[in-house]
């Protein structure tokens, strides 16, 4: 957080929290490709990204709707649901289609591969740094996304059609429920929130961590 500072700094720190609301994203969402290239022209803005330099593609889902007629289908998936890479000097981002049908999983996997522009993009670090895919996670909660990445971090749903029950779970980004709850708050503390308002749009777990974060660094500030 003390780098993104460095490199972005404290104008930014201070900027906005996005929250899922209207007055973020308003207008009826449909989950279609001009509503993805919506969604992906906000978060230029907001992350003061020229949407001119950035290249989006789809790629398709795998489609289990067919299978899903004979035998109940469990599912679980994990890591990155977009990519991010650079083509003749233009970021190019590729979103799969069924992001669109998640609008909170949707924002948070296109600020992390608008974070690669930022950093791989802007040339501030390199592909082949070790960590550069969690600290670009951590750099979508400096920029006031982190609500989004949070929430989409761990899903499980269960459906009963019949006889039979489908589960699916899904874990997205490369960080752990944890590690953005710790995330949350030292962005909250950097910018002086003991007591966030925005904390009440994360998810149980993530809301925990974080609580249990800032408790953590108000200790340490009181031991040290």
């Amino acid at each position: 957080m003390d780098w993104f500072v460095s490199q972005f700094g404290t104008r930014r720190l201070h900027g906005d929290v996005v929250l899922p609301t209207d007055d973020y994203f308003p207008g009826t969402y449909r989950g279609t490709r001009e509503d993805i290239r919506a969604v992906l022209e906000r978060l230029c803005t907001h992350m003061d990204i020229d949407p001119a330099r950035v290249d989006l593609e789809y790629d398709a889902a795998e489609d289990h709707t067919e299978l899903a007629a004979y035998i109940p289908v469990n599912s679980r998936s994990t890591g990155a649901a977009g990519h991010h890479r650079i083509r003749d000097g233009r970021s190019v981002i590729g979103i799969r289609d069924d992001q669109a049908e998640h609008p909170m999983a949707l924002v948070a996997t296109v600020a992390h591969e608008l974070g690669h522009v930022l950093l791989l993009g802007d040339g501030r670090i390199s592909a082949q740094q070790e960590d550069h895919e969690p600290l670009t996670d951590l750099l979508t909660i400096f920029f006031g996304l982190g609500i989004f990445s949070a929430n989409a971090a761990f899903d499980y749903s269960r459906t009963v059609r019949g006889a039979y029950s489908y589960a699916r779970a899904s874990r997205s980004g490369y960080l752990t429920e944890p590690m953005y709850g710790y995330g949350l708050a030292r962005h909250a503390w950097l910018r002086n929130e003991a007591d966030p308002g925005w904390a009440r749009y994360l998810d149980t777990n993530p809301r925990a961590f974080l609580r249990r974060g800032l408790r953590y660094l108000a200790h340490a500030e009181q031991v040290g």
